[in-house]
């Protein structure tokens, strides 16, 4: 029997769908990973940036990095995958299903593609976050504040030294305080209630995708393999095997804007 059929059919019969998205859909877009060759920003490393320490040392170096970031990601678009995705995900709400799309990713690529039922599990480059109040709200100003006009350039030569009180400050009246990107940095907790979410869908879906994604960052990575061992179809999309590979039914190895809308077209 045909593999992609076989799937599709289980998709067919599916009444609440768990799409887990990881880096390697929106790297089709023109997104870096900032893994490998990827992973350097001027003379740091990306991943060296993405700690609540390097931004207690030096908010202005944080805020440059991720000013740049958000610079590359709104000038890219929305892939064929993505697209596919919020397409599957309006045609089943129309058909009374569920779909939850749980991404690693942080660029607001399935928001773009129209996509509605989004959990982020490691936050979001167009949100922020008060240090000292913590109310969050979306900014999507490119730049996010004067000051950073014109930064993040990745030129090694640069240098990052605009004073704290120009950069993003907290617009609650009683506030004014400094305002950090709202994404999870290594060494920090999911936020709680979107880890709830992401639980329930782990524990409700009848079918589940994962596409992009190494299955290395946890908690992300055990959420496909707990819902293999409860019998549920996952299907794997991925341009190469991962360590999860020969837990999953079913494993489509390809460009994901090639294997996905195939996956998920009309049927």
């Amino acid at each position: 029997m045909n593999v992609m059929k076989s799937f599709r059919d289980s998709l067919k019969t599916a009444k609440s769908i768990l799409i887990l998205t990881g880096s390697g859909i929106s790297a089709e877009s023109g997104v870096p990973t900032f893994r490998g060759s990827d992973g350097f920003w001027r003379t740091y490393q990306a991943q060296n940036l993405a700690t609540p320490e390097a931004f207690a040392a030096n908010p202005s170096l944080v805020w440059e990095f991720y000013e740049y970031r958000r610079q590359l990601c709104s000038k890219v678009q929305p892939n064929k995958a993505h697209e596919a995705i919020a397409a599957f995900e309006n045609r089943a709400r129309n058909e009374g299903k569920s779909v939850t799309i749980l991404t690693q990713n942080v660029d607001g690529l399935h928001q773009r593609a129209s996509s509605k039922n989004v959990l982020e599990l490691h936050g979001s480059l167009y949100k922020t976050r008060c240090t000292k109040c913590k109310e969050i709200l979306l900014n999507e100003n490119i730049p996010i504040c004067p000051a950073l006009e014109g930064k993040g350039a990745p030129d090694s030569k640069e240098t990052s030294c605009i004073p704290r009180e120009q950069l993003p400050r907290c617009a609650t009246k009683t506030c004014g305080s400094l305002l950090r990107p709202h994404i999870v940095w290594f060494g920090e907790n999911l936020e709680e209630k979107v880890l709830v979410k992401a639980y329930e869908a782990v524990e409700n879906c009848d079918v589940c995708m994962v596409i992009g994604t190494s299955s290395i960052v946890y908690p992300a990575a055990m959420f496909a393999p707990q819902v293999a061992q409860r019998g549920v179809p996952v299907a794997e999309f991925n341009i190469e095997t991962t360590s999860a590979t020969r837990q999953f039914q079913y494993h489509f190895q390809g460009p994901c804007t090639i294997t996905v809308p195939e996956a998920l077209k009309s049927q």
